[in-house]
């Protein structure tokens, strides 16, 4: 019976939209996390009767036809890269994106990646780095003597160096921009990838045309609704419990059918 390949799509729709909520709940105290949702699109028809076809030799037209659907398919787990809200923390090195862009990393093996966690600190050499130790671009570095870490909305970093009154510029943030950011390609650490889908990097300054202005001695708070992730579970699970009963009665009717024939 094809109820139950039909209703066994369902469930498997459901157990995937399960899981990614279960991710977006996970990360809620995530740093620069963008939350996902499950998108779907129905299966291929059976078209047992055509809509529009000729009923008779009068040519007459059916006004609706007799179409088979064969269930649900997943097609994306698109992410949502709006805004989280800002928390204070009083971190010097605490840096958080209002508004368009992402914090440019240089990785071990030469490539870049992309973030919106500004939860910076300082490697042996000086260098801003990530927890990871890999140095935010354009790589800055602070004399050991000083004092008085100062970030900019432009992203321009300035110390107060012994035996000076006044601030000194050792560097500048930069912050880069996708056409289509919510193509870029999640890859663990808050960090993301270009792909061929959120376009060439574009490198930028911050609090300029287009891009976001820095806000230091605070971090950007994950994007997800705990009330509406929360409702979307309940909605899931139900949905996967009907499918189950289909399941269920269409076994019972195959049973039913099977007994008449003995």
């Amino acid at each position: 019976m094809q109820a139950l390949h039909t209703a066994a799509t369902g469930m498997a729709a459901q157990e995937l939209n399960v899981q990614v909520i279960s991710n977006n709940i996970a990360n809620l105290r995530t740093t620069g996390f963008k939350k996902q949702t499950a998108a779907f699109q129905d299966l291929i028809y059976e078209h047992v009767r055509r809509v529009g076809a000729q009923s008779s030799d009068q040519g007459t037209i059916l006004p609706v036809g007799v179409d088979i659907g064969g269930g649900v398919k997943t097609v994306g787990t698109p992410r949502s890269m709006t805004q989280g809200t800002l928390s204070q923390t009083g971190n010097d090195l605490d840096l958080a994106v209002s508004g368009e862009g992402f914090f440019k990393i240089l990785m071990p093996d030469g490539t870049f990646q992309y973030t919106r966690d500004g939860t910076f600190q300082m490697d042996n050499q000086g260098r801003v780095v990530t927890a990871q130790g890999n140095p935010v671009q354009p790589t800055i570095t602070i004399p050991n003597n000083a004092s008085g870490i100062s970030v900019s909305e432009q992203g321009q970093v300035s110390v107060t160096l012994p035996g000076s009154s006044t601030s000194s510029i050792v560097g500048q943030i930069g912050i880069t921009r996708f056409i289509n950011k919510a193509g870029l390609q999640p890859v663990g650490n808050n960090q993301f990838t270009e792909t061929p889908s959120s376009g060439a990097p574009q490198d930028g300054t911050a609090n300029s045309e287009g891009y976001g202005k820095i806000t230091q001695g605070s971090l950007e708070q994950a994007n997800v609704d705990v009330v509406s992730e929360m409702s979307d579970l309940i909605a899931a699970q139900r949905a996967y419990e009907m499918n189950a009963k289909v399941i269920s009665a269409a076994d019972q009717m195959m049973q039913s059918t099977t007994a008449l024939f003995r």
